[in-house]
């Protein structure tokens, strides 16, 4: 009995002009969280003319794409991001943007035309023998009430159930169609801080009289490079971050309050605690010490994105068929970076794949950021691959 065929990414090279359409159609006309709707149209139409039952507006304007071949209950799940940033773009490419002020800097133009890549292939071939659902999620960038979470709440896996989830983003510097797989905690929790200081203002030449938050602030900001070096187990990692500082407009003027907000990273939930705990302690303790109060919102973002060990071996091994041992890095470091992709994987198990974007690209979040076009064939077939082999007949 001759040994099933899988997709190879020579199958995709005739797909490729139109997935380069695509791809600068989508980074053209970019929309931001929550505003994806021409975005969701657009993937839609093209799933419908392939032939998938399309369910829209799914925790806003998200969607699902289901196709069944076959007989088998067996489910599987594939997610891309829909939304770009507020950032407007500087890479002077025939296809930039233009929307002032938004841009897909992060690559989910990218991410959105490699899962429709597969999606056409899968429909043409229907070689796997269940059920896929192909999720476009918008406001992956939102930092909290996230697409993920909206569509979850929305139902998403009760109407759309999956054995398994897996999703894909981009990594500028490392080598073009490069795949990285860790399974266990891959990226960080993402939780941001914002503080105000309240002191008493005045003159600046009479500083006895007043209560600087300046001053309180700054303490406060060196304070709290120690919060990771004296809380945290030094093999564990965590990160906080002060990002933004706003207090004043004249010189000879000590003002009555100061502003901070700082971004605090982990990949545990109990250094997770430990260091809100730390920060809530330390801010109060300094602004005390100077007699200024404080007011204290602490935000959870994103929790950490905890890959599975079977669905993180599983996905790595089709890398490795498809592409060969040389283009796979296993296990790959931990990103401090954080993904809503963490929600769905606190419900089902799966695994999120890094794909090498360049050694000497821009990164992600950069005005002069743009996705690998040489990574849209192979990314296709991977997701292709994936779910051939995951809803293969002869799969248990």
């Amino acid at each position: 009995m001759s040994q099933p065929r899988f997709c190879e990414i020579a199958d995709l090279a005739d797909a490729r002009a139109e997935l380069d359409e695509i791809r600068h159609h989508i980074h053209q006309h970019p929309e931001l969280s929550y505003e994806e709707a021409e975005t969701s149209r657009f993937v839609a139409e093209k799933l419908e003319s392939w032939g998938y039952q399309v369910t829209c507006n799914i925790g806003g304007h998200g969607l699902v794409a289901s196709l069944k071949a076959g007989d088998s209950t067996r489910t599987v799940g594939v997610r891309a991001d829909m939304d770009a940033l507020p950032i407007r773009e500087q890479t002077g490419l025939a296809y930039a943007s233009i929307h002032d002020r938004k841009m897909h800097a992060c690559g989910h133009d990218g991410h959105t035309t490699v899962l429709l890549g597969a999606a056409q292939h899968l429909a043409k071939t229907r070689n796997f023998d269940g059920t896929v659902h192909l999720i476009f999620q918008p406001a992956e960038e939102a930092g909290s009430d996230s697409g993920a979470e909206r569509m979850i709440a929305d139902g998403l896996f009760e109407r759309f159930p999956v054995d398994a989830i897996f999703g894909l983003h981009n990594h500028p510097g490392v080598a073009t169609g490069t795949f990285g797989f860790r399974a266990g905690p891959l990226m960080a929790a993402c939780d941001t801080v914002k503080l105000r200081i309240i002191g008493r203002g005045g003159h600046a030449a009479r500083p006895h009289l007043a209560v600087d938050p300046v001053m309180v602030g700054s303490s406060i900001v060196m304070g709290l490079q120690t919060v990771v070096s004296r809380n945290v187990d030094p093999n564990e990692a965590a990160v906080v971050t002060v990002g933004s500082f706003r207090s004043g407009h004249a010189a000879n003027v000590i003002p009555e309050d100061a502003v901070l907000e700082m971004s605090v990273r982990s990949f545990s939930p109990t250094v997770r605690e430990t260091l809100e705990k730390r920060i809530r302690a330390l801010i109060e303790a300094q602004a005390a010490a100077y007699g200024a109060t404080v007011e204290i919102d602490f935000i959870r973002g994103y929790p950490v994105l905890v890959n599975s060990e079977a669905e993180t071996d599983f996905a790595r091994q089709v890398a490795l068929e498809l592409v060969g041992p040389e283009h796979v890095i296993s296990p790959f470091p931990p990103i401090a970076g954080s993904e809503d992709f963490a929600y769905y994987l606190q419900k089902v198990p799966g695994c999120f794949v890094r794909l090498g974007n360049g050694e000497d690209r821009p990164m992600l979040h950069n005005a002069r950021y743009d996705f690998n076009d040489d990574n849209l064939t192979i990314g296709a077939a991977f997701w292709t691959r994936l779910v051939e082999r995951f809803l293969a007949k002869d799969r248990a």
